[in-house]
């Protein structure tokens, strides 16, 4: 896969889906700099919902200090549409991204249409459990959520459970194409070995039916719209959507 021209120079690539263990200093360093070397330029790391500060501030330093933008992240795995909510009302304002873990249809459905949510992740394991469907898509185009696909299982997988997953993937795209939801590809892997280039990221897109500026996309500009979106609401001006505080204080 090869880029043109002044797109190639001005792409920036991200991972939503960096998986890191803080409590291995060494193993987290390195993850960090290969992802920097092979040419992210931002990750989301998922933690804990109630991850301290100073494990959050760690993974931001080492990242900083890689030459990477960090965004935190947390994956959600409610049982109930009831739960998720709440779940949503307590950690929207402490985190840049919000993956909700979709294994059933009601929560997926919740999830599509909640407009906190930023990324559905399905089961890829289970085809039984994938409800990216006509209805879930046009729940999602109302709402903000994306669709992440990670391509670790591609990775690891062989023989008739990569074809099965093969194949709901590229159902899964064509869906989301249709209904114009956003498509997120991450990596989600936690080994060096599996990580690879952001180019050979959208390479593997290619598998499951996304064309070429559709894949570039997906692991670059679909990725930094969310994570920017979310640093804006989480800045102390904003107020609403639309609504941001310009100047304050007796001058205004």
């Amino acid at each position: 896969m090869q880029e043109r021209g002044v797109v190639a120079m001005k792409r920036a690539y991200a991972d939503l889906h960096l998986c890191l263990n803080v409590k291995d200093a060494a193993g987290m360093l390195r993850m960090v700099n290969k992802a920097a070397t092979l040419g992210y330029r931002l990750v989301a790391v998922p933690v804990a919902a109630e991850a301290r500060v100073d494990e959050v501030a760690k993974l931001r330093e080492v990242c900083s200090e890689a030459g990477i933008d960090f965004a935190s992240r947390v994956d959600l795995r409610p049982r109930t549409p009831n739960e998720l909510m709440r779940q949503l009302r307590r950690l929207r304002r402490k985190f840049e991204v919000i993956c909700v873990n979709c294994e059933n249809k009601a929560v997926a459905r919740q999830a599509a249409k909640d407009r906190r949510v930023d990324l559905l992740n399905f089961p890829l394991l289970d085809f039984h459990r994938r409800f990216f469907d006509r209805a879930e898509a046009e729940l999602a185009r109302n709402g903000l959520a994306a669709l992440e696909i990670d391509v670790r299982p591609l990775l690891v997988l062989e023989g008739p459970e990569r074809v099965r997953l093969l194949s709901s993937l590229q159902r899964e795209v064509a869906i989301a194409g249709e209904f114009h939801v956003p498509i997120v590809v991450s990596s989600g892997v936690a080994r060096e070995l599996l990580l690879r280039k952001p180019r050979e990221m959208a390479a593997l897109a290619f598998l499951f039916g996304l064309d070429e500026a559709s894949a570039l996309e997906a692991v670059s500009e679909s990725a930094w719209a969310i994570v920017g979106r979310n640093r804006g609401k989480l800045s102390a001006k904003f107020v609403a959507p639309g609504i941001r505080v310009v100047r304050e204080g007796k001058d205004c």
